[in-house]
């Protein structure tokens, strides 16, 4: 059972608890950088698995204004994580596939989900696709740890 929820006060402790293989954290976030990077236009989620807080992601309403590929009105998911000991179990792909019907719940002038993904994770690439998000067939160039596929969903 996956449950996604805006981040709140209750959750701090249980994120705390959140890791990332080492050689994921260039492609996503620690927790004191996701934690510090919420705004007005950046909003901070977590996902649930059977009630325990399992990841983190970001939602970014100002995505479009930031890349000349992300047409409007859409959003942009940014910093998606799992615990590295839950990942491989189908968890991510779930926790996308129930992103989808929550964004048009939550944001309902949004039509569109964009994200890029580093070339070199394939595992967060099949997660994506597993979930039904499309590959654009274009890269993004301007990521810190290399060259990017270009992702998109319809939000439904």
């Amino acid at each position: 059972m996956i449950n996604i929820e805006k981040l709140n006060a209750s959750h701090l402790s249980a994120i705390h608890h959140i890791t990332l293989a080492e050689e994921q954290i260039k492609f996503a976030s620690s927790v004191d950088a996701f934690l510090a990077d919420g705004s007005e236009t950046t909003h901070l989620h977590v996902i649930k698995y059977h009630d325990d807080v399992v990841g983190f992601f970001k939602i970014d309403i100002a995505y479009s204004s930031t890349f000349a590929f992300c047409s409007e009105p859409s959003v942009g998911l940014r910093t998606f994580v799992i615990d590295a000991k839950l990942q491989g179990k189908g968890i991510g792909s779930n926790a996308v596939k129930a992103l989808l019907p929550y964004l048009k719940e939550n944001y309902p002038h949004y039509h569109s989900l964009y994200l890029t993904v580093n070339c070199q994770n394939p595992g967060a690439v099949s997660c994506y696709q597993k979930a039904g998000l499309q590959d654009t067939g274009q890269l993004y160039l301007g990521g810190a740890a290399g060259p990017q596929h270009i992702m998109k969903a319809k939000i439904i």
